[in-house]
């Protein structure tokens, strides 16, 4: 009797070690979200008053798209298809997230010209993270 396994390639390591070190980053800007006051020297007053002015829904949209995505890390990593599940939470909390701070918000006044850049990094990174989940299992590497 011979069993056959679908192994991922080392790319695959990679790309989930550096997924769950970039939402580990994601989750020290949740604690700032909560805990402003640590705000690291360089934020003006108008920067830490934006995000204490945020309302309350937005944290559970944060705390979605952070914890599920350190969730579908950690699930990527051990091959689980549920990990494919948390991407698609992670996502839908980053989107809601980032189009209320870039749409509905005055993020660009206070922040400065560079407001969206780190925002549409997110979005784009949690789109991409999700269609290589999706990826990873179609090609039997989840289980």
């Amino acid at each position: 009797m011979t069993t056959t396994t679908n192994k991922p390639n080392v790319l695959f390591w990679i790309i989930g070690v550096l997924a769950l070190l970039w939402n580990a980053a994601g989750l020290y800007q949740l604690y700032l979200y909560y805990y402003p006051e640590n705000m690291p020297p360089g934020y003006t007053e108008e920067q830490i008053q934006l995000l204490m002015d945020l309302p309350s829904w937005y944290g559970i949209a944060f705390i979605a798209a952070v914890v599920g995505g350190v969730i579908a890390c950690l699930l990527l990593l051990m091959r689980k298809k549920l990990a494919v599940t948390f991407f698609m939470i992670s996502l839908i909390g980053v989107v809601i997230q980032m189009v209320y701070y870039l749409f509905f918000t005055n993020a660009n006044e206070v922040m400065g010209d560079n407001a969206a850049f780190m925002p549409v990094m997110v979005i784009i990174v949690a789109f991409l993270l999700f269609f290589y989940s999706k990826y990873c299992f179609k090609k039997g590497w989840l289980n």
